[in-house]
């Protein structure tokens, strides 16, 4: 069946699209393990189980460490066995996470619950997603990526306000079990039937490239720094900062918006509706992104996204009525769109993708340590000062000074052939 299925859609067009929709589902079934859905949670969990803001936040922080320092390791598992098989057994245990933490009833089953979703829902799925659309697209890696990346609109605008409904319909045990058999609907049917590895392993390449004028395209197809030589790179550790600040401050705002907004006068559903104004902003400046990252120096691109990062981190703390919170939204919204291009771009821009599993996955953990630590900050200064504003202000300075540094030293390795518009 899944050789049929290949065959008639690549008569028609480029197979890779196909794996770029596969990927697009994934990214929106990692909802489950994100911060925009935990935000809904974070009141009936608090209030059910009587733990604080800030025992939430060390609980989530915890678990998410400890999830991200396994990443590396799936990045090779995702490497000797490929994405698409990786993905399935990812998806199963997401859904089974999502299960065992509905039974949730102490702080020790909150922390462990979180470090699951977080490591295979917000790691390894999206992990996953992206080292499989890496591998079927080179030149036009950014628009795939932004498409891909799309999931993660859908879910901003979907997950928030289906969990709040199921809150209020089953309460939040129950409606954690339902996200779960969610999961495996939406995943397990669809890569089974429709993901391939890569796309020389049934005779094709990437971007759709013609067989017959490929033979000058063979050595960059199999171009890759190793880890350890990566390492050795300036650029993965300009790249590393950027991607940790990116995901510890998204995170941030992500995990704490309802809590923030709601303490400036906004009420708790327009603030957990505005997800959907960020969702929309994302969904309608991602293709846009993904041609910006295709088409202009890559380093400008991310000072871009990191300046639109910083913004979004001060406009919240004005977002003191229904229209500056849109305003916030709509900035978030461009934010998350090039927060999530860059997720899936920058590894194999700057390192190939001959391993790429092992450096994307550590690049993702790098990440993952960032989110784990974002939502400290916010929750100690809501628990013990009595308000985040300040606090938050002052996050947003560190945006700034990596996009400085990014746009100053941040280069491609010598030893791999790049294109010269992308410098």
């Amino acid at each position: 069946m899944r050789e049929n299925v290949l065959k008639y859609f690549n008569t028609k067009f480029f197979y890779g699209w196909i794996i770029v929709g596969v990927a697009n589902l994934g990214i929106f079934s990692s909802g489950p393990g994100q911060s925009h859905t935990f935000s809904v949670f974070v009141g009936p969990i608090s209030k059910d189980l009587d733990l604080s803001n800030a025992s939430i936040a060390s609980a989530y922080g915890l678990a998410t460490l400890i999830a991200a320092f396994l990443l590396p390791y799936m990045g090779k598992i995702i490497d000797k066995y490929g994405p698409r098989i990786s993905l399935i057994i990812i998806s199963i245990i997401l859904g089974i996470s999502c299960i065992f933490f509905g039974a949730t009833s102490n702080f020790l089953m909150l922390t462990v619950g979180f470090g699951f979703l977080r490591f295979f829902g917000q790691g390894s799925l999206m992990l996953g997603c992206a080292n499989m659309v890496s591998q079927w697209f080179d030149t036009k890696r950014g628009f795939a990526m932004s498409l891909m990346a799309l999931g993660f609109g859908i879910s901003m605008a979907i997950h928030p306000p289906l969990s709040q409904l199921l809150i209020e319909q089953f309460g939040w045990k129950y409606a954690w079990v339902i996200l779960g058999i969610s999961t495996w609907i939406i995943m397990v049917p669809a890569l089974y039937i429709l993901a391939w590895n890569t796309p020389e392993s049934v005779g094709l390449r990437p971007d759709g490239v013609n067989q017959s004028n490929s033979q000058q395209n063979d050595v960059k197809e199999i171009e890759g720094l190793n880890l350890s030589e990566a390492i050795k790179e300036k650029s993965f550790y300009i790249l590393s900062a950027m991607w940790f600040g990116m995901a510890m401050l998204v995170t941030t705002l992500h995990f704490y918006q309802v809590t923030i907004l709601t303490s400036q006068g906004i009420t708790t559903d327009f603030a957990a509706g505005i997800f959907s104004v960020s969702a929309v902003a994302m969904v309608l400046f991602m293709p846009f992104v993904g041609k910006l990252f295709d088409n202009y120096p890559t380093k400008y691109i991310l000072a871009l996204g990191l300046t639109i990062n910083s913004i979004s981190l001060l406009f919240i703390t004005f977002a003191n009525n229904e229209l500056y919170a849109i305003i916030y939204a709509i900035f978030f919204g461009i934010n998350n769109a090039i927060s999530m291009t860059m997720f899936g771009y920058v590894w194999p821009r700057y390192f190939g993708r001959k391993h790429l599993g092992s450096i994307q996955g550590t690049g993702q953990m790098i990440g993952v340590i960032g989110a784990s630590l974002g939502p400290l900050p916010v929750g100690f200064a809501i628990d013990y000062i009595g308000s985040s504003l300040e606090t938050v202000r002052y996050l947003s300075i560190y945006p700034i000074i990596i996009a400085i540094v990014t746009i100053f030293f941040l280069k491609s390795p010598t030893s791999l052939s790049v294109n010269k518009k992308l410098d």
